[in-house]
């Protein structure tokens, strides 16, 4: 079998932890790319808003971040 030992390592990048395998691990410019900046909002909408976001969410095997997004930048790009 072959050894799954779990180390913790300290990335590069601001001093976070991460947990790495024996083989492999942090790499400077590894992992997903950014697509821009997060912030955390909270968004009141109606229950029919939400049922719309949702249905686009199912159908288009999308998140909700993914939905929200692309409807806020059809309406910035005009």
């Amino acid at each position: 079998m072959k050894d799954k030992t779990i180390k913790v390592g300290v990335s590069n990048k601001e001093g976070q932890l991460g947990f790495v395998f024996t083989r492999g691990g942090l790499r400077e410019g590894s992992g997903r790319k950014s697509i821009g900046v997060t912030k955390k909002v909270s968004l009141t909408l109606t229950d029919e808003i939400w049922e719309m976001i949702e249905k686009q969410c199912a159908d288009n095997e999308q998140s909700r971040s993914e939905v929200i997004r692309t409807i806020l930048e059809s309406y910035y790009s005009n």
